[in-house]
């Protein structure tokens, strides 16, 4: 019976670590925010580009703009300086 579990559990390891390792993608990764909803309270930095923002809160509400911690280039967002 202890033989049974402890390979159980050795399989379970080997199984485990062997399993990629998602990486986590930080806010300052992309180049544009949303400040959604009322009041625009709520904000989130995952858009790619501005027209991805733009349609996130063009049904709640908010405003786009660049996200200031971004360390990448804006050279394939759409750059654009103005929000609505």
């Amino acid at each position: 019976m202890r033989l049974s579990i402890l390979s159980l559990f050795l399989i379970t390891a080997a199984v485990i670590g062997e399993s990629p390792v998602a990486s986590a993608q930080s806010p300052n990764s992309y180049p544009w925010c949303a400040r959604m909803g009322r009041d625009a309270a709520a904000t989130s930095c995952y858009f790619t580009s501005y027209q991805q923002c733009r349609t996130t809160v063009s049904g709640v509400g908010g405003f786009c703009y660049q996200n200031p911690g971004f360390h990448g280039t804006l050279a394939s967002a759409q750059t654009r300086s103005r929000h609505y």
